[in-house]
């Protein structure tokens, strides 16, 4: 029994190490499209039709429930997957809404109205396809008022982080948050709205300063997907778990273990 991870590269490992740690009795399938990464620079219709055919797979492979783990794909075609309809059993869920929930302290799945919360001040980085579709914003307002958010889009840290560049990756990065702290100086709170900028938290932090809060998504999209668990059982599918990409195996497999520090194996999609 398995339930689909999909990503457009290795960013969505933050979230898979997280899943796995909280939930060790559930199997994963993991799904990296790394022949089409980055997806931050493309047009919404391409990730689109990118996203479904990833999601079609792994629901054709056993999945039941399929997690968008990828920032991009979920500002960009979640919404519309849903809006065409998701085959009966099926389900695709993103990566924004438990995130969301988190910083406007909110339960999981409380669709009360939109109402006050502390944080006023927020710096969101993504890639430049999420910043575009301000599809942030647009599910902060449904739990929020109030809340002044200033986006800033990451070229090419996806890019360096996917090709083994850390340094350049945290030279993007710092560089980034120069730009951010211009258009806002005193942010309250940055979310990493990528999956992969998990893998950079420590130099976001240091380059933002302590009294800045960061949120990433791994252990929250954790949490949420056990308590979705919980509800809904049998969303766990038939599947076998395992690391699918439509990259180079052995290449993708060599980055995925220098990401996690464990080895991973993965197989052509």
């Amino acid at each position: 029994m398995a339930v689909g991870i999909f990503d457009s590269g290795l960013g969505g490992l933050t979230v898979l190490n997280a899943v796995q740690a909280r939930l060790p009795d559930v199997d994963f399938l993991y799904y990296a499209d790394s022949a089409h990464a980055p997806y931050g620079v493309r047009d919404a219709e391409d990730i689109f039709q990118l996203t479904k055919r990833a999601v079609h797979h792994l629901w054709d492979a056993g999945c039941n429930l399929v997690i968008l783990a990828c920032n991009t794909a979920s500002a960009a075609a979640l919404r519309r997957m849903q809006e065409e309809g998701v085959p009966e059993g099926k389900r695709v869920l993103g990566v924004f809404v438990p995130l969301i929930e988190a910083m406007t302290e909110r339960e999981w799945g409380d669709n009360s109205p939109p109402r006050e919360v502390e944080v006023k001040h927020v710096a969101l980085f993504a890639t430049p396809a999420t910043v575009s579709s301000r599809a942030f914003q647009r599910e902060l307002a449904f739990r929020a008022i109030g809340v002044d958010v200033e986006a800033q889009a990451c070229g090419g840290v996806v890019d360096a982080i996917e090709d083994g560049d850390l340094i350049l990756a945290e030279a993007l990065v710092r560089s980034h948050v120069d730009a951010l702290k211009r258009k806002m100086p005193l942010p309250q709170a940055a979310i990493l709205g990528c999956t992969h900028y998990p893998l950079m938290e420590q130099i976001f932090q240091q380059a933002l300063g302590d009294d800045v809060s960061v949120y990433s998504q791994g252990n929250l999209v954790a949490d949420s997907l056990a308590d979705y668990l919980r509800r809904h059982p049998d969303m766990e599918g038939l599947g076998k778990a395992g690391y699918l990409t439509t990259g180079n195996p052995a290449r993708v497999s060599d980055r995925a273990t220098q990401f996690l520090r464990r080895q991973i194996s993965f197989q052509s999609a």
